[in-house]
């Protein structure tokens, strides 16, 4: 396995498992997008409990559904087989793609060189705004038919795990728990070593979670005090934790698809303070150069009704990069004590939302007739393409190879079935 493959391989693949294990596997539409496209849920096995995994819940994150496939054939193969993936005991439902319009709209190619390049990835894939995530849309208040389909599959089978499939840009790997599961950490770990991928020792997306070890993370309880993540405050909403009303627990795999070695350095950083200062300044400043091309732009660009990336490109402009950079205020009273690993992980978000708003420009100039736009996209491939090989060469960064992702993904999986299942 070198590519990732896209959605409608993903598709035909699972329709030709169910040929193979016809008495195994089943494959069907669970609901539909806002834009009318299928949601398709493959079943393998019969068994009373159930394990959920969700696949494609951003579209910037490309290897859930190779994963989703690997775990299927692992099911109903036999292969590897344990009381989690026994067929006769567990039932795996496996959500295909949660976000199929968001992987219309992505221009991303894994077959084509460029796919493998920090450059060829940011100037090509989509991220929606928060809003419009079918996983974290219910805590905006959004109200998503790709949300709903989820919300009333875990209702329906009230699985003792949900496994949520993600790719992190760049970094390390971890996992993320709505409830703790102790038989998991040390697989999870083993998987990493074994595939070659750093253990994120402190990540942006849990820095106010409970950290038992490293790259493991637990949501703190209800109630808590505790800041998440930045606009994250009422996670409870989330498709996240829909499961623990049945007595199930989420797990998030995040595997990187570009390692930073530096993700896994426990050694308290040099200079966290400096490292601080200098990472609040670089969001702020490269989200705010993007914005001041987006401004020159606005007249003859799509509008935002009509135009997704037009409104991530609104919602980032309107003061993401301040609320990012904000979000680590308190860690500046406790900077003494930053890691390495810590500064790293916040390294990689303070480079990644100047580029996620660059590349979705660049797109829009790209098809705009607009004689304005050829000079626009000039001045913006410029910045562009120094803050790509700025990233790739500051963090050093290595492609992480797509097989190893998918192993080290059904590794954790697995693992966190058999912890969840007992």
């Amino acid at each position: 396995m070198d590519r990732y493959p896209t959605v409608d391989e993903v598709a035909d693949s699972a329709r030709r498992l169910v040929s193979r294990y016809p008495e195994t596997a089943r494959l069907r539409r669970i609901g539909a997008s806002r834009q009318g496209r299928p949601i398709l849920m493959l079943s393998v096995g019969s068994g009373p409990r159930h394990v959920l995994v969700v696949a494609g819940p951003h579209p910037d994150e490309p290897v859930g559904g190779a994963t989703a496939l690997a775990l299927a054939e692992r099911v109903a193969s036999g292969g590897g087989r344990s009381p989690a993936t026994d067929p006769g005991l567990v039932t795996w439902d496996l959500v295909l793609c949660l976000d199929p319009d968001g992987a219309a709209l992505s221009r991303y190619r894994p077959e084509t060189p460029a796919a493998h390049t920090l450059a060829g990835y940011y100037g090509s894939v989509y991220r929606p705004m928060a809003a419009e995530q079918p996983e974290w849309a219910p805590i905006t208040g959004a109200q998503l038919p790709e949300s709903r389909a989820l919300f009333d599959v875990i209702e329906e089978r009230r699985p003792a795990l949900q496994c949520s499939l993600h790719n992190v840009d760049a970094g390390g790997t971890w996992v993320q728990l709505t409830r703790d599961l102790p038989g998991l950490a040390a697989p999870f770990a083993a998987s990493a070593a074994a595939h070659g991928i750093p253990v994120q020792d402190g990540t942006f997306d849990a820095l106010y979670w409970e950290n038992p070890s490293p790259g493991y993370y637990v949501l703190p309880p209800p109630g808590s005090t505790a800041r998440l993540a930045a606009g994250s405050e009422n996670i409870g909403a989330s498709t996240w934790c829909a499961p623990a009303g049945y007595g199930g627990v989420t797990a998030i795999v995040e595997v990187p698809l570009w390692a930073a070695d530096r993700a896994a350095d426990p050694t308290p950083h040099p200079d966290p303070a400096g490292a601080l200062r200098d990472l609040t300044g670089l969001v702020r400043d490269g989200g705010h150069r993007v914005t001041a091309l987006f401004d020159k732009a606005r007249a003859f660009l799509p509008p935002a009704a009509d135009s997704p990336p037009r409104r991530v490109l609104e919602w980032m402009a309107e003061g993401l990069y301040d609320l990012v950079a904000a979000s680590w205020e308190p860690l500046r009273r406790q900077s003494a004590a930053l890691t390495t690993a810590q500064v790293c992980a916040l390294d990689v978000v303070a480079r990644r939302q100047p580029l996620r708003a660059a590349g979705l420009l660049a797109g829009l100039l790209e098809t705009s007739r607009d004689p304005g736009a050829p000079a626009l996209r000039r001045e913006l491939d410029a910045l562009f393409t120094a803050w790509c090989d700025d990233f790739t060469r500051a963090l050093r960064l290595r492609r992480v190879p797509v097989a190893d992702q998918v192993g080290h993904q059904c590794r954790t999986a697995v693992a966190a079935a058999e912890s969840a299942l007992g």
